[in-house]
């Protein structure tokens, strides 16, 4: 039996491709891959957050302090914690949850709930109010959010998919987990997603409605936040913002006062005179 050696053609370990199409695919796939396990990730933890009693939320919240500024005005502190209890046989609140206004005094213009059923409310907010009525849509958005668990649904969302990122990335997640539990009582920063704010908008204005007995003055934030948008040109379409736009969320307060019968007309009620004398 003869035995030969066949000729290898030239050519037959590179790539007929260009070594640099190759590394966009690989890359591209790596990257897709990992977007797709973040979403599934968050997905699965969403569905899963609302079951976490709300007992655990106190205990990782009961050597935390929301604001060294709060209750620096106990007059407007009482005030918001009036309205909050007012409103809360409008709301359909578990029993297990209780809620707790911190009022901040800083010229901030946000509010915003957190866990352990903690809303923080900033002066300079309340400052943009012409009313009590807007205030207590403030109020009642924010209780509605804790109605729905999303502060503990946001938590755990960064936390996994954080955790999910620094494994790939290599470096510690003690030091990510210590640094999580350290900033618990801010990690509502995170934020909610549009569908969380349209839901905490029905919950509040359904609230608003039960209250007053009319709906009038629940879209006076968002007129003046459209007015803003509309000076400084910063109308981005809903996709790219965490929150629906000003514009929608008052067209959509409109279309639910209209499906359930509220008034939109009604008096509306002014704002204490030691919250206007700070503006």
């Amino acid at each position: 039996m003869d035995y030969t050696n066949p000729e290898i053609p030239e050519g037959i370990n590179t790539s007929k491709q260009s070594p640099l199409k190759d590394f966009f695919i690989l890359t591209g796939g790596v990257l897709g891959g990992i977007v797709l396990c973040v979403y599934l990730l968050g997905l699965f933890v969403e569905r899963l957050a609302i079951y976490i009693p709300f007992s655990i939320e106190q205990q990782l919240m009961q050597n935390i302090d929301i604001a060294d500024v709060k209750n620096k005005n106990s007059e407007i502190q009482i005030y918001l914690e009036e309205l909050s209890n007012n409103l809360l046989p409008h709301i359909e609140l578990p029993k297990d949850i209780t809620i707790k206004i911190n009022y901040i005094d800083e010229p901030i213009e946000n509010a915003y709930a957190s866990l352990a059923g903690h809303i923080s409310i900033y002066r300079g907010l309340i400052e943009l109010l012409p009313n009590e009525n807007a205030l207590t849509m403030v109020i009642a958005h924010e209780i509605a959010h804790i109605m729905q668990r999303d502060p503990v649904v946001a938590l755990g969302r960064g936390v996994v998919v954080g955790l999910f990122l620094t494994a790939i990335a290599g470096t510690s997640t003690d030091r990510y987990i210590s640094s999580v539990i350290n900033d618990t009582g801010t990690l509502t920063v995170l934020g909610f997603n549009r569908n969380q704010e349209r839901r905490a908008d029905e919950i509040a204005l359904k609230a608003l409605a039960g209250y007053y007995g009319h709906v009038n003055g629940a879209d006076s934030l968002f007129k003046i936040f459209l007015k803003t948008e509309n000076k400084f040109d910063i109308h981005a379409p809903e996709f790219f913002r965490t929150h629906p736009v000003s514009d929608k969320r008052i067209s959509d307060i409109q279309k639910q006062a209209d499906n359930n019968n509220w008034s939109t007309v009604g008096n509306t009620v002014a704002l204490p005179s030691f919250i206007t004398n700070t503006k």
